[in-house]
């Protein structure tokens, strides 16, 4: 399980002497009062620490450099509640390594009109105190999310928690490890990539690890293990007739149930945060691992198939940002459309590896047939994904010698249509603003057949996160147009070849 409430971003605001001893007291007063309704706030997700007031150029300094060594911090916020003569910023925030969030924001949310004095003007500056702040932070060329707004409203909070979760997922990256059984799916192009680049832009690393290794591990588990397994998929899930205690592919559910410990033995032992596989690639295992690779994902674990280490890479970042909210994230695949006029939209689907995150329904656990991998029969999770209003596909691809988000705004439907033959895991979504713009547009942005599914997380989320990394993000939504996105395309080709 992650929780977010093991990060620390730093509340950290600028002043200077020059307001007197009197001053700065009320602006640390203000501050902490500040930082602590954060902290408190069910509206942000991760732990928020009160610094003490920044007044001189040494202080600033190493603050900074201590906030990029400190693990548990994942990012500072900013706030000059008065004036804060911006040149004493410059050599902090040179040295600043994490995430920077600059709240522009005041502590008073209206002008008291009665009682106002110059007192009043003098400890009140933020109207032009962060102005200042902003203007050295531009001219370094230093990356960061401005929020402007009273602190206690709720969209500042949401846009505050939105880049505080993007941080999460960032200091995930970094050193993490995804393991990779097997190589890519032969001749595929858009799974594969410059591992190294991406190593040296996002922070984690992806090695092949060969299959008979993983063979081993799952050969180790012990029969008492697996019946322990299966008594927790009895009673979690609706089994299929053939896969209970007397079915005619029971052996096959336990083999899936030792397949799965294994694969879980070999992640927890080798500390990695995420892997993929191919179904070309499964030499001394029984079967392509279904349930094994849905259940993974729903405990944290990143997921992509075919070798396809980037997606899995961007699930494991989604898992953790949209950790505690409602809905989850998930694997996915553009399968199948329905053209049907004026009702188009997408099946989604990949084969057996859809997580149940995506449903509120009780999954039936099935053994069916695949007809790739000449493999015995694998046991699998069959469910319906739930609606959802505000849902998204992001791809990250791999440009050549660098890296592109792709991301489309869509709508998760329940089509309310029976398939009884078709025994997988499935989500229905109309893309926006339709199939038609919405996949040519794709297309042309070079986006993946996989993706990441998600029902909780917003444009503004994967906006926040791809920034850590200065990677172009290409949104297509309800507003898109594709001669205009055509055009996006050739000037972020040009912006970012030439960077």
């Amino acid at each position: 399980m992650i929780d977010l409430k093991e990060f620390q971003v730093w509340f950290l605001t600028g002043s200077q002497h020059l307001y007197g001893e009197e001053t700065i007291k009320q602006v640390a007063d203000h501050a902490k009062e500040i930082a602590d309704y954060l902290n408190d706030s069910e509206d942000i997700s991760v732990s928020v620490v009160f610094k003490p007031v920044l007044t001189t150029s040494d202080s600033i300094f190493d603050t900074l450099v201590e906030a990029s060594s400190d693990k548990k911090c994942i990012g500072v916020v900013t706030w000059m509640h008065t004036f804060s003569p911006a040149k004493m910023w410059i050599r902090g925030l040179k040295a600043l390594q994490k995430p920077l969030l600059h709240l522009h924001t005041q502590y008073n949310s209206e002008i008291p009109w009665d009682s106002i004095d110059m007192d009043f003007m003098n400890l009140n500056q933020s109207a032009h105190g962060d102005r200042e702040f902003g203007h050295i932070v531009s001219k370094l060329g230093k990356q960061r999310k401005v929020v402007t707004g009273y602190w206690k409203d709720e969209d500042v909070l949401k846009s505050v928690d939105s880049w505080a979760r993007a941080c999460a997922a960032w200091q995930d990256w970094q050193g993490a490890k995804f393991a990779r059984f097997g190589d890519n799916m032969r001749e595929v192009s858009v799974t594969d990539g410059d591992k190294v680049a991406a190593e040296e832009r996002f922070g984690f690393s992806v090695n092949t690890y060969a299959v008979g290794d993983l063979v081993k591990v799952i050969d180790a588990v012990s029969d008492a293990e697996v019946q322990e397994l299966i008594k927790e998929y009895e009673s979690t899930y609706t089994l299929a007739e053939n896969v209970q205690e007397s079915g005619s592919k029971r052996q096959n559910l336990i083999d899936a149930a030792q397949i799965e410990l294994g694969m879980k033995k070999f992640l927890e032992q080798g500390g990695f945060k995420g892997f993929s596989n191919t179904f070309e690639d499964l030499y001394g295992m029984k079967q392509l691992p279904g349930i094994a690779t849905q259940r993974l994902m729903e405990q944290g674990y990143g997921y992509a198939g075919e070798g396809d280490w980037k997606t899995a890479a961007l699930v494991r970042a989604a898992k953790v940002m949209g950790a505690g909210l409602k809905g989850g994230n998930s694997f996915m695949e553009d399968y199948t459309y329905h053209l049907k006029k004026g009702e188009e939209m997408v099946l989604g689907a990949h084969m057996l590896e859809v997580d149940p995150s995506l449903t509120s329904e009780k999954p039936r656990l099935e053994v069916h047939p695949l007809s790739i991998g000449g493999k015995d029969d694998p046991a699998r999770l069959v469910f319906d994904g739930d609606p959802a209003e505000k849902a998204l596909n992001a791809s990250l691809v791999d440009m050549g010698g660098r890296f592109r988000l792709v991301v489309n705004d869509v709508v998760g439907i329940n089509p309310n249509k029976d398939m009884p033959k078709l025994p997988v895991a499935r989500v229905f979504w109309k893309p926006l603003p339709s199939l038609q713009v919405a996949a040519s547009g794709w297309i042309y942005a070079a986006g993946a057949h996989h993706t990441v599914y998600s029902q909780n997380l917003s444009l503004e989320h994967f906006r926040d996160f791809a920034a850590f990394a200065n990677i172009e993000v290409v949104h297509i939504g309800k507003d898109t147009d594709l001669y205009q996105l055509q055009k996006e395309l050739l000037w972020n080709d040009k912006y970012y070849t030439e960077k």
